[in-house]
């Protein structure tokens, strides 16, 4: 490409500015927040400063204003998947319709469908009213098909979204002129398309949720690791807070708390994003709209075009690490970097060369099942929301409503979803479990190579699909 322009990598200092283009671009100075200065009483006790902790302090203190509210991070507000994600808002939810539905019946699972959608004009109407510019876009997503594999998936998806009465305002196909006039992506034989998403700048985002929950009487105490959850209790070594209400909110690190081993599997995502780019290459390309894309391949990509006109790019690949360890060394991968180049490269010629100014990369959550979930349990007052497979955006404001009315006593339409109170079994113990995910990473990859060569939808993604969540 030459090769990805990795960031300096954060040292003892913890130069958070340096963590990805997000943080690089939001604004802020990062500096940390106070930890907690020892034993405190509140009535919530929220673990984790991304967008589930946050979205449940903001719905919660607006609720009522009364709460003591105390919001425990262990590095600053932003830190992890919250602030580095691939920028997209979208109504996707991990768990397919089919699956919630087997759970729950049909009616429930179109209700999770329809609150996914609606939360993502929800997301913009909270941005307004805090006046947070996240650079919000909502162009929808387009997903291009490539091959005659790709093309016949992407006719089956809108056929089945007809056979759960979901109409062309929600997903519908494009030809290949259709597709190509949104986004013009080598080999196009058509798409699918949704207006149900939008661009943004998670970091400023994030960090904007940071700054409005404050102003509602809520405390953040930043570099605050919690140790271990209990019920009433959450433990840190600068102290321990007694809350009536303790919300776990940790997602990918979910693992370094005691006994949270084996709940989510942190796998890491990572992306690449160009220097801005001219309007005459962006005239070849498309995402007029600033329109999220992907592909219908089974490694999944993902990019969008920024407010600054950089081109962000990102996909999985990058190995799960034995132990469910999560290290800032792994946020790093030439390799992966240097596929994601050559992937984005492949799809718009037109960028071949193109200086990559930013790299970097994080870990996401992974529920046993791939379903997302949320819950309280009010015997032991612990609380959560977490396993969104990468789709956590939007899913992190659904959940933060929903944790609100739970904590509350509220009986609404949210609390009846059928996410709520989803318990995810754990995953296999080691090495089962990264023989188990890497395994199922390799055959993706290995999947979309034999489509490929054989042009027919891929026998080793069928095999592995029930093992992965498809």
């Amino acid at each position: 490409m030459g090769r990805a322009l990795s960031l300096r990598r954060p040292g003892r200092d913890r130069p958070y500015d340096r963590l990805s283009l997000w943080h690089d671009t939001a604004g802020d100075d990062w500096t940390p927040r106070a930890a907690l200065p020892g034993d405190t009483d509140a009535d919530v006790a929220i673990v984790g400063a991304g967008y589930t902790g946050l979205w449940t302090a903001h719905y919660l203190a607006e609720a009522d204003p009364t709460l003591r509210i105390v919001v425990l991070e262990a590095e600053v507000a932003g830190y992890g998947a919250s602030g580095r994600n691939g920028g997209w808002c979208s109504a996707l939810f991990p768990a397919s319709l089919d699956k919630l539905a087997a759970a729950s019946g049909r009616e429930a699972a179109l209700a999770q469908h329809a609150a996914m959608r609606a939360t993502v004009d929800e997301v913009a109407r909270v941005a307004r009213a805090e006046g947070i510019d996240a650079d919000l876009a909502h162009g929808g997503t387009i997903t291009v098909a490539r091959t005659g594999a790709q093309w016949r998936r992407a006719r089956a998806e809108v056929e089945h979204a007809r056979s759960w009465g979901r109409g062309e305002d929600d997903l519908r196909l494009l030809d290949r002129r259709e597709a190509t006039a949104v986004l013009d992506a080598t080999g196009t034989r058509g798409a699918t398309y949704t207006p149900d998403c939008m661009a943004i700048h998670p970091a400023k985002l994030v960090r904007g949720l940071a700054r409005a929950v404050e102003r509602r009487g809520v405390t953040i105490h930043e570099r605050t690791r919690v140790t271990a959850i209990e019920p009433g209790l959450a433990r840190t070594k600068h102290g321990t807070v007694r809350a009536g209400t303790v919300v776990r909110a940790t997602e990918g690190y979910t693992p370094s708390l005691a006994g949270e081993r084996r709940t989510l599997a942190p796998v890491y995502s990572l992306v690449i994003a160009t220097a801005p780019l001219p309007a005459d290459v962006w005239d070849r390309i498309g995402l007029a709209r600033r329109e999220t894309f992907t592909d219908h391949r089974h490694l999944i990509v993902y990019g969008q075009r920024t407010a600054d006109d950089r081109l962000v790019f990102g996909g999985r690949g990058a190995p799960y690490h034995l132990g469910s360890r999560v290290r800032p060394g792994f946020d790093h991968d030439e390799k992966v970097f240097a596929s994601l180049y050559d992937a984005m490269t492949t799809l718009f010629p037109v960028l071949a060369g193109t200086r990559v100014t930013h790299a970097w990369g994080g870990a996401l959550g992974i529920p046993r099942d791939w379903c997302a979930s949320v819950g309280l349990d009010r015997a032991t007052g612990l609380a959560w929301a977490g396993g969104y497979v990468g789709d956590g955006v939007s899913t992190t404001n659904l959940a933060g409503r929903t944790l609100r009315d739970l904590v509350l006593g509220r009986d609404t339409e949210l609390t009846r979803l059928p996410w709520v109170g989803h318990r995810s079994r754990a995953w296999e113990r080691e090495p089962l479990r990264w023989l188990g995910i890497n395994i199922g990473l390799r055959a993706m990859t290995l999947a979309d190579a034999e489509e490929s060569l054989t042009r027919q939808p891929s026998l080793a993604a069928r095999a592995v699909g029930p093992l992965i969540g498809g």
